[in-house]
């Protein structure tokens, strides 16, 4: 660029810096194709803004496959001037999914770690949630659609339950989902960093987070309301259909 303007590559960088341009980084995008998804979008938003009285709203999904990694060297520790290092290569030690349901209105969660991912394991996962909710109050459900969540044994569980209430996200939307927060939160602060020699090990530290994140709870803030949201993405679509080439 600089040879084709014919400027300095130094003056092209202070340019980018200025402008915020950053050539090196590529961000990747998907839109929905789901039929529904403007119904889905605004059911969903609509629970996040107008929650119903005397009910629970959860934000239920599954962090699949969480790998129990240790390094093949220790940790030096943190120095000034120097962050702590790992060594790149790992020992795989086996995996662990977690089901969380994230509760909108506090931001506690209630979860359970299972080490496969089967719809036997979400129903007992919903057994769980279903004794830990007070029985007078309805349970409203924001679920994505995952083959396990539509299971007959799964249906039927619902059916006979009627103060559950499911609310499906649009396909390929997950950041409509709220717990898949907490999860980013869980990774960042708890397993992108650790060590772990064993599934146990792993497990452990999950559930040690799992209580100090309800220790101190707080729900997210959910402040877009559903037309904003179609809004933008109507933009955005605009935007991406003009660039074709």
């Amino acid at each position: 660029m600089a040879e084709v303007a014919g400027m300095s590559q130094s003056a092209v960088s202070r340019i980018w810096r200025a402008f915020s341009v950053q050539p090196h980084r590529v961000e990747k995008f998907k839109l929905s194709s789901d039929p529904f998804f403007v119904e889905k979008v605004r059911d969903v938003v609509g629970l996040y803004l107008n929650p119903p009285e005397r009910a629970l709203v959860l934000c239920v999904d599954e962090k699949s496959q969480i790998q129990a990694l240790d390094r093949t060297r220790p940790i030096l520790p943190l120095r000034p001037g120097v962050p702590p290092r790992q060594t790149h290569d790992y020992i795989r030690s086996g995996t662990t999914s977690l089901f969380a349901a994230l509760d909108v209105a506090t931001g506690k969660v209630i979860a359970s770690l299972h080490r496969r991912q089967r719809h036997q394991e979400f129903l007992r996962f919903l057994e769980h949630i279903d004794a830990a909710v007070p029985e007078e109050l309805d349970i409203h459900l924001v679920i994505d659609n995952y083959g396990t969540h539509k299971m007959p044994k799964v249906r039927r569980w619902f059916a006979r339950r009627p103060r559950y209430h499911l609310h499906f996200t649009p396909t390929s939307a997950s950041w409509l989902n709220q717990v898949e927060r907490f999860f980013g939160l869980l990774t960042d602060r708890r397993i992108r960093r650790g060590t772990f020699g064993s599934v146990r090990e792993l497990e452990t530290a999950i559930r040690d987070y799992l209580a100090h994140h309800n220790e101190c709870a707080k729900p997210f803030t959910w402040v877009a309301d559903a037309d904003s949201i179609l809004k933008k993405i109507a933009r955005f679509c605009i935007r991406t259909s003009d660039s074709e080439h």
